[in-house]
């Protein structure tokens, strides 16, 4: 597919007025995409599993309007104006209206609030905007009601993408992979699929214990630590790692292979933060918390036998992945040893979960 087939045909009758409200999950990557082109595109594939309480609730109510001048829209970010974000909302429209023509004959009112903590490093940016492009998905079904399943899920990953490049990956449920590759059938740089090959059932019972280590604002965004990849020295080296990890994690998760997952997703976190540390200008997301809950992760696994591994996002918080069948272990760890250098003992026990959902009044 290309870029051209998201481009709709004439529209008929547009509604007047009306309200839509959709919940997208946050996602957290097995394999990291770092660096990106023109348009959202990856410098190397990703996969990710689906979140489940961390997530993004938008509604959107739409009123037309006179003009089509423009864009016209109010942001309400947990009931309060946020006027900082309105630029990316902007440059987010003006990326889709080619896509989606009726935006400019109405006035959005659009409001959203996160289950987790905004800017930390639990891709926020992914969960609000996919939330964001399934309501304006959703009324352009409305307009079309003839509109396939597949093509709406499909033209939604392919919108959020154009918002935050992980976005494409919070849509579906629960391994999504995003980027062109050729081991993995109908993959594309456009949107995100769901993992099309074959997956152990131990992945679907994943948990995700998020450790809230720094709950502000990162240091840089990872919009901005994605423009530092380019010229980077070992670029070239990062792309060609993920995608022999793409092709490494197929027959483990065909097999269940616990070890060898931990073994790539370890890597692959640690990898990312390489990153980081060699950029110019160089920087530093993780913290000394961070570390320390690293090296217990290693000491506990290393004497309890457990199959439990740690990932990293782009921030200093510690996502904690094991399977369904040792959470009751892997709890009593976290509240014995690693609550402890978590942000006023904060984390959220969370899961891999099945994608995005409407939510009706």
């Amino acid at each position: 597919m290309t870029e051209k087939d998201f481009l709709p045909q004439p529209y008929g009758k547009l509604p007047e007025s009306g309200r839509i409200c959709w919940r997208a999950p946050s996602n957290i990557a097995l394999v990291k995409y770092w660096g990106k082109g023109p348009d959202q595109v990856p410098a190397n594939p990703s996969i990710s599993f689906t979140l489940d309480r961390a997530a993004t609730t938008t509604s959107v109510r739409f009123h037309k309007r006179n003009t089509r001048e423009g864009f016209s829209f109010d942001l309400l970010l947990e009931g309060r104006p946020q006027e900082d974000f309105k630029p990316k909302i902007q440059t987010f429209f003006g990326r889709i209206g080619a896509y989606l023509p009726f935006l400019g004959a109405y006035h959005f009112e659009i409001e959203t609030s996160n289950s987790f903590p905004h800017s930390s490093g639990i891709a926020s940016s992914a969960s609000g905007m996919a939330a964001l492009a399934l309501c304006l998905m959703d009324l352009e079904r409305q307009i079309r009601p003839s509109m396939e399943p597949g093509d709406f899920h499909r033209k939604a990953s392919f919108l959020a993408r154009l918002g935050s490049g992980s976005a494409c990956r919070s849509i579906a449920g629960q391994l999504v992979q995003w980027g062109e590759h050729p081991g993995i059938p109908g993959s594309s740089d456009l949107f995100g699929v769901e993992y099309p090959l074959a997956l152990d059932p131990v992945f679907g019972t994943y948990r995700d214990t998020i450790l809230l280590v720094h709950t502000g604002s990162k240091q840089i965004s990872s919009s901005q630590g994605h423009r530092l990849v380019q010229g980077h020295p070992y670029a070239t080296g990062r792309f060609a790692q993920a995608r022999g990890h793409l092709d490494g994690l197929r027959p483990i998760l065909a097999s269940g292979d616990l070890q060898g997952f931990n073994a790539l997703v370890e890597s692959e976190a640690l990898s990312l933060h390489a990153m980081m540390l060699a950029s110019s200008p160089y920087f530093i997301l993780m913290k000394p918390a961070t570390l320390e809950i690293i090296e217990k992760v290693w000491a506990y696994r290393q004497r309890s036998g457990l199959p439990l591994c740690f990932t990293l996002d782009a921030g200093a918080n510690v996502h904690l992945l094991y399977p369904a069948e040792v959470e009751r272990q892997a709890m009593d760890f976290i509240e014995r040893e690693l609550k402890a250098h978590c942000q006023g003992g904060r984390y959220i026990a969370d899961r891999v979960g099945k994608g995005a959902r409407k939510i009706n009044d």
